[in-house]
């Protein structure tokens, strides 16, 4: 435990600022305690396994290492995060063994999303995101008798200019979504096939959410104030259709619930 806050003290602590400052990061705060929840939920189930230790784990802890130094000599923060989970893993294969490590996967795969994603897949994701927003905002518009021209990520109304821009994207509540999903369907459904569905409709959830979010804005500019596209009004719409969000998902499981009556979770002797 010493060597693990020595190497990766600096590597975490980092983390946690980027956590508290990077509103597209801010939910991997919750993530390890989900992460400590789950297993203290599971911990009569855990201590029932054998711990049967294992020398594989010695090969997966030496890889782990090696992103280390390779991540910190390369500059590069997730290799240098990502390797504190490899070696989280070659550390239990090691002490408890591979049977106590598949007990364990969920909860330590689930890390993975406490770590931001590199700025180039990010980049790479959010412009795509920026069209596609952009696109479905696009084609609802007129519908409503507002006359619209797209130029790539930019709107234009006959009383401005919408630009999508960056933090428009919708990334950062897909991102969030996609977790809270995941942490939902653990909470509220035992059957895996539901828990899976629940985290990838939250992909379809989040981009419709953020097009209409678009779609309102267009609606306030034109009809109403060119400046409601900017200050207090934007920042609220991106939290109302956060929730509006967040409710589509529990009306999704209702729905699932309704069509498919979730037989009661077997309980161990």
């Amino acid at each position: 435990m010493a060597l693990i806050v020595w190497l990766y003290g600096s590597i975490l602590a980092r983390l946690f600022e980027q956590w508290i400052n990077d509103a597209n990061f801010s939910h991997g705060i919750f993530v390890p305690a989900f992460t400590l929840f789950v297993l203290w939920k599971d911990r009569k189930r855990l201590k029932t396994i054998a711990p049967a230790p294992s020398w594989s784990g010695i090969p997966i802890i030496v890889a782990a290492l090696l992103m280390l130094m390779l991540g910190v000599l390369g500059a590069e923060l997730f290799f240098s995060r990502v390797s504190l989970l490899v070696l989280l893993a070659g550390l239990i294969i090691l002490f408890q063994g591979w049977a106590f490590f598949r007990a364990v996967l969920f909860p330590w795969a689930i890390l993975i999303l406490m770590i931001p994603i590199p700025t180039l897949l990010l980049q790479k994701v959010t412009f795509p995101l920026q069209l596609l927003a952009s696109k479905l905002a696009s084609a609802l518009l007129p519908l409503v008798g507002v006359p619209v021209l797209r130029e790539g990520n930019v709107i234009v109304l006959p009383s401005m200019p919408l630009e999508v821009a960056e933090a428009c994207s919708g990334v950062r509540s897909l991102l969030s979504l996609v977790t809270l999903a995941i942490i939902y369907g653990f909470l509220m459904d035992h059957r895996k096939w539901v828990r899976v569905l629940l985290a990838c409709s939250a992909v379809p959830i989040a981009v419709a959410a953020n097009s209409f979010r678009i779609f309102g804005t267009g609606l306030l500019v034109q009809y109403w104030d060119p400046d409601k596209a900017e200050g207090f009004f934007h920042a609220f719409s991106g939290w109302l259709i956060f929730v509006v969000s967040l409710i589509m998902l529990f009306t999704l499981h209702r729905v699932i619930n309704w069509i498919w009556k979730s037989a009661p979770e077997a309980k161990p002797a």
